[in-house]
């Protein structure tokens, strides 16, 4: 009688399991197709007032990592070709020399960006709260998000969510080891049930503040 309860636990757990892979698996599929007409090239992108740039990993020094590097190359680039007129860089600092908006300001300089069209959110420690912010402190109606291909659906998700009529474009210009593409791609896959988790039922409200809005409120 044990042995006959035992594998039905078993059973169930490893029936619950694949459950839960289907509905993570089936959630990741939907956000891509989703995203696909909301995304760009940077010659093809829509003229928008600001991009939002996602921040990410720094390197040891402090610099901004490859990934990093590659939106803030992409969102000056879309500045340059005048698709927009700010940008937003946002991103964790939480901890002390530790500044992702601070470290993706400089290199944006070295790029010939103005500093007077640089925004800089310093709260933005999840994708959910760069968006929550970008609406709710910096009074963003419409934007360009500037993210690798990977993470842009979660992006555009979100920001669409919380009111922002948002459009993509990749910043998939440096060549990443596939290893690295699939540990991303995995952990994106949770991150984007959590996305849905916090959208719908749990609703968190990230660090806030003053508003600062960045263009005139109508």
């Amino acid at each position: 009688m044990i042995k006959k309860y035992s594998k039905m636990t078993i059973r169930l757990i490893r029936n619950l399991g694949l459950i839960c892979l289907f509905i993570l698996i089936f959630t990741r599929i939907v956000f891509l197709l989703n995203a696909a007409p909301q995304t760009f090239s940077p010659a093809d992108a829509p003229v928008k007032q600001i991009a939002i740039v996602f921040g990410a990993a720094l390197t040891r020094t402090g610099t901004p990592s490859a990934v990093l590097r590659d939106r803030v190359n992409t969102a000056a680039d879309l500045y340059k070709n005048g698709k927009v007129q700010k940008l937003l860089m946002s991103g964790d600092n939480r901890f002390e020399n530790y500044n992702e908006p601070e470290s993706m300001r400089q290199y944006a300089l070295t790029l010939g960006i103005p500093d007077s069209d640089i925004v800089l959110d310093y709260a933005g420690r999840r994708t959910y709260d760069t968006c929550y912010r970008a609406k709710e402190i910096f009074g963003i109606d419409t934007a360009i998000l500037v993210t690798q291909g990977f993470h842009m659906p979660r992006a555009l998700f979100l920001c669409d969510s919380f009111g922002i009529e948002s459009a993509g474009v990749e910043s998939d210009n440096y060549y990443y080891l596939k290893r690295s593409r699939l540990i991303w791609n995995i952990r994106e896959t949770f991150a984007t049930a959590q996305a849905v988790l916090d959208v719908y039922i749990l609703q968190p409200i990230p660090v806030l503040g003053e508003s600062e809005f960045i263009f005139t409120q109508k």
